[in-house]
């Protein structure tokens, strides 16, 4: 009797995930279930520690792993990245383009070099990254998967002072799609992830900042999740390695969201039934 295979094996792939570094964020979970699923793994983050912290996590599941400090809104930082895994590893299957910038402003108070700075780290970024894989992938002649990762604000806009990271995410969004179109021919797979509100360290610190009363906010937020809870990083790393492996074989130019079934209910909806009338 044949022996099933493992589709979601990753084993003797390498991989890099951009802004990885460790703190419990989006890039460090997805990189360290990449490894858990086979994968060398290639980290980068802004962090040069925190990229080394990530990268110590993944040799002790006993993969191999490089770490790199880099700027995503640096040209020649991700040149210098893509070096080094050429020189490491010599090829490259899979890509996770993380990194995302955020400038809260209403719009008619929204500075210019906070518009740059976002676009520019969070879309051109990412769109270096991808050529560079793609550019890699097409010459190696087998292939790959990028998986982008997006937002319900590419989809869908969140107001609250967000326009800057909704354009970035749209922006990834269409590229999504025309890379798939474009690359498909070389079997260079191109994919995007939609998360909805994620508990990340980060994204809790951000909404002190903000000042905002947190629990009324959570509350809010959870109006327009209909599985009722907020994301963990950990919801992000099954999709991460399905839309990486075999088992996404033949899945191209989709835009997945991982939100709970936010972006499935409209924006005038909400999960509360209103109480019976009589009109």
């Amino acid at each position: 009797m044949a022996m099933s295979r493992n589709r979601f094996d990753l084993t003797g792939k390498i991989a890099l995930v951009t802004g990885a570094g460790a703190g419990g964020g989006l890039g460090h979970a997805m990189a360290v279930g990449l490894a858990e699923a086979g994968a060398d793994v290639v980290v980068s983050d802004i962090d040069a520690t925190g990229a080394i912290a990530t990268r110590q996590e993944i040799e002790q599941i006993g993969r191999r792993s490089l770490a790199v400090a880099c700027d995503n809104g640096r040209r020649e930082e991700i040149l210098a990245l893509f070096a080094d895994i050429d020189r490491d590893f010599g090829h490259i299957d899979v890509l996770i383009n993380n990194v995302g910038a955020g400038a809260r402003f209403r719009p008619e108070e929204l500075p210019y070099d906070d518009w740059q700075y976002v676009i520019g780290t969070s879309l051109t970024g990412a769109f270096l990254c991808a050529t560079e894989a793609g550019r890699r992938m097409i010459a190696q002649g087998s292939g790959g998967s990028i998986i982008n990762i997006s937002s319900i604000a590419g989809s869908s806009a969140l107001g609250r002072g967000n326009l800057p990271h909704s354009v970035a995410k749209s922006g990834i969004n269409q590229m999504t799609r025309e890379l798939a179109v474009e690359w498909g021919p070389h079997g260079v797979r191109v994919n995007a992830i939609q998360p909805a509100q994620i508990r990340t360290p980060n994204w809790i610190a951000g909404s002190k900042v903000m000042d905002w009363d947190y629990p009324v906010w959570e509350r809010h937020l959870l109006e327009g999740i209909p599985l009722g809870r907020l994301g963990e990083p950990d919801d992000l790393v099954g999709p991460a390695v399905f839309l990486a492996s075999e088992a996404a074989a033949f899945v191209s130019g989709c835009l997945l969201p991982v939100d709970g079934a936010n972006l499935a209910m409209n924006a005038g909806g909400n999960i509360h039934w209103p109480a019976n009338r009589q009109d």
